[in-house]
């Protein structure tokens, strides 16, 4: 490799390229550390991408690439494996692990019956409401499906499993998503849906069932501060989170992060410049660079953590101060988020196959 680089006709694109790979080598022998004042511990995954047993000390199972995290109404946390199509729980108070949805063969099945009978493709992100229900999105079968808390039953909520662009105003099943990722719930009954690969935003009603757009408009443009997020460009939509009625979007192509206000529907820039990069910590976010980020929440004080994919980094922006600072790093290439009700926080370290809890230091 070093060699074709030398080669390069281009010596700028020779000092990219070995710059890139430079760095996917560090990402690949590094080991997740957390920045003075935190505390990183290995929470679940065993560190393979093998298939392995399906239940067992959540530390000592295989969990090939997980991606979202999510605590669920029963204190446990959920957790996305992309590699093997499941979803697992983890009991924090026991440490144990099992399957909860999912086969582990890649497919689209299963609807109408258990959620362990189900084929699913890629599951990206898990949600729960209220009631208990899990909601979670498949990217590659490019659909959204509910799994009933009362029966265990697994139906498809949205998507036709074909990928495009249609259905507006009309029922949700009818409608065609193009790789979606991310899902949040608000308060009213609506599922949000980040449908990157049309670069938008859509809800699905859930007592209706009818989808509509909400930001974006198919343009592979970045926003606008302060416009109006429906029928203007959403950049690569990645990552999304609901909290007081304020939706908190990272936007993966845009290198970004945005807030929508769900009463108003207005965008404001919260934190990015826009530019591929990894600077800024300890000065304004609005200042600092982003390489990639796949995945956000928020705490109840509106801390914003972002989890920096390509820069392999988790990053905080402070809501007092708008100030950015990088809270762990060292992983490879983590994907999705999740918070729990003691402020801890779980990652998919997707590539190290492994879900880190990074939580504050004892005072």
């Amino acid at each position: 490799m070093v060699a074709t680089i030398r080669r390069m006709k281009y010596p700028l694109v020779a000092t990219v390229v070995g710059l890139m790979v430079f760095h996917f080598c560090l990402a690949a022998f590094a080991e997740p550390v957390a920045a003075p004042g935190w505390t990183l511990t290995n929470f679940a995954g065993a560190g393979s991408r093998q298939a392995g047993p399906t239940s067992g000390l959540a530390t000592q199972v295989n969990i090939g690439q997980p991606f979202g995290a999510e605590a669920g109404p029963d204190g446990a946390i959920y957790i996305t494996e992309v590699e093997h199509h499941r979803i697992w729980r983890v009991d924090p108070k026991t440490g144990q692990a099992k399957v909860v949805v999912g086969t582990g063969r890649k497919g689209y099945s299963g609807d109408g019956g258990p959620a362990l009978e189900a084929d699913l493709n890629e599951p990206y992100e898990v949600r729960f409401d209220h009631d208990g229900n899990m909601y979670f999105v498949e990217r590659l079968n490019h659909i959204v499906r509910r799994v009933d808390h009362q029966t265990g039953h697994v139906t498809t909520i949205a998507g036709t499993g074909a990928q495009g662009y249609s259905g507006d105003g009309g029922p949700a099943t009818k409608a065609q998503l193009r790789q979606p990722h991310s899902i949040a719930l608000d308060h009213r009954g609506g599922l949000y849906i980040a449908d990157i690969g049309n670069h938008r935003i859509r809800r699905v009603d859930l007592a209706t069932g009818i989808i509509t757009t909400i930001a974006g408009n198919g343009e592979r443009k970045p926003p606008i501060d302060g416009e109006l997020a429906a029928g203007h460009a959403m950049l690569g939509p990645r990552a999304l989170y609901i909290r007081d009625n304020i939706m908190w979007i990272a936007l993966r192509e845009g290198h970004a992060v945005w807030k929508l206000d769900l009463s108003t529907g207005r965008l404001a820039h919260i934190a990015g410049t826009g530019r591929k990069g990894y600077t800024g910590d300890g000065g304004p976010a609005s200042d600092g660079t982003f390489n990639g980020p796949k995945g956000i929440v928020v705490d109840p004080d509106r801390n914003i953590y972002v989890v920096d994919t390509e820069n392999h980094a988790i990053r905080r922006i402070e809501a007092r101060t708008g100030k950015l600072t990088t809270i762990a790093s060292g992983m490879n290439r983590p994907h999705g988020i999740g918070l729990d009700e003691q402020g801890h926080l779980y990652v998919g370290d997707t590539n190290h196959h492994r879900v880190p809890c990074i939580a504050p230091a004892a005072q």
